[in-house]
């Protein structure tokens, strides 16, 4: 597997590798990690990590473009040579950019490659300026295209596969179904965790745990917050994944709102800190803006078993239905009244949290998980069988 981030750390891409490292592991495949020469060691049986140089001595990677993340691909791609010339493997399972050189070097020693495509890098890149004119996109999307025609088989974040099929009818494509399965909502975790944070017992609890990228829609959200408090006037928004490296857009009136304490803002928290969270808020709010694959802590909201509040894009409709979930468009008024929807009537807060639990039980649990990359393994060592016979 090659993996070109920084592992492990708790945020997206990295903890979805490591459930589906735990999968193989049990599954009974012995793995070689190739990845950056960032983050824990992890101790999986199976699993051996092998780190890519780093003769600039970069110490870390922000999420999503950055030249040292660009210093260490090249890096990466160098060990992959190396890993290759070294070992003789079944699969190549190369997740996101490191699938085009994985394909190229994969070819010459006759090894099937697994494209895991977390997010589509022509949309990821639109939102900087040198990547975003037309002719730009074009050349990236004609990219995205080769590459979907010469792996042997895609498994994308939910909510990608439609995009693969329309830009590649023929590719065969897969969509993983991340495990997030319920855990037992513990009221004394949760009330110790509001006293730490200072939030008196019976304030209604807004939150959002997620990287504070600007696709993530959290301005609006914070613009929301003043129409909320006029219907609720102590809710209390909390906003979980600051990171010293990203600056969270605050616009007028925003620091009132932080002297006030109805908005708190949590640095990243470890995936482990992220149950007691969920379980202290009253409505728990994904105010995604775009972007075609579904962000991971839509399975953990669902298993939460709280009443959610998403932006209505096809990305959150994958999983999210009206019955499920409160559906409303990006902007301030839409959101607040959304979350005034789920505050203002708890028999309905409590059927939508009940209706997300229980599609968490049925579809997100970790049996199901590991048979889906079960199935995955078998189609892309099948496909190449049958390719080389």
């Amino acid at each position: 597997m090659v993996a070109p981030q920084p592992f492990y750390q708790d945020r997206g891409t990295p903890i979805a590798v490591r459930q589906v490292l735990e999968a193989l592991s049990e599954l009974g495949y012995a793995v070689d990690l190739l990845t950056f020469p960032i983050g824990n060691d992890i101790a999986i049986p199976g699993l051996h990590i092998s780190r890519a140089g780093n003769p600039f001595g970069i110490k870390s990677v922000p999420i999503g473009l950055s030249f040292r993340k660009i210093l260490l691909d090249f890096s990466l791609i160098t060990a992959l040579r190396g890993q290759l010339r070294r070992a003789s493997y079944t699969c190549i399972h190369a997740v996101e950019e490191a699938a085009f050189p994985a394909t190229l070097i994969g070819r010459r020693y006759g090894v099937p490659v697994l494209y895991d495509m977390q997010s589509s890098l022509p949309e990821q890149l639109a939102q900087s300026r040198l990547f975003s004119p037309p002719p730009v996109q074009r050349c990236l999307q004609a990219l995205e295209c080769w590459l979907l025609r010469h792996v042997h088989l895609t498994v994308s974040s939910t909510g990608l596969a439609p995009r693969v099929k329309r830009l590649v009818p023929e590719a065969r494509v897969r969509e993983w179904q991340f495990p997030s399965a319920p855990s037992a909502l513990d009221p004394a975790a949760a009330l110790a965790l509001r006293q730490r944070l200072g939030i008196p017992k019976g304030r209604p609890i807004v939150l959002y745990a997620g990287t504070f990228e600007s696709y993530q829609g959290l301005p609006q959200l914070i613009e929301a917050i003043p129409l909320v408090q006029a219907g609720v006037p102590d809710a209390t928004f909390v906003l979980v994944g600051a990171d010293p490296s990203q600056k969270l857009e605050l616009r007028n009136g925003s620091q009132r709102l932080l002297e006030s304490g109805a908005l708190r803002i949590i640095d990243r928290q470890p995936r482990a800190a992220l149950p007691p969270l969920l379980a202290m808020a009253d409505v728990l709010v994904s105010p995604r803006a775009h972007g075609g694959n579904l962000p991971l802590k839509i399975f953990d909201y669902l298993a939460a078993g709280r009443p959610i509040v998403a932006t209505d894009i096809p990305t959150h409709r994958t999983v999210l239905t009206g019955e499920r979930a409160i559906l409303v468009a990006l902007s301030a008024p839409a959101l607040s009244e959304g979350i005034l929807a789920a505050l203002g009537d708890p028999p309905r807060a409590a059927r939508l949290g009940r209706a997300a639990r229980a599609y968490a039980s049925e579809h997100l649990a970790w049996p199901g998980f590991v048979q889906s990359v079960a199935d995955v393994y078998e189609e892309v060592h099948g496909h190449a069988g049958a390719a080389r016979g």
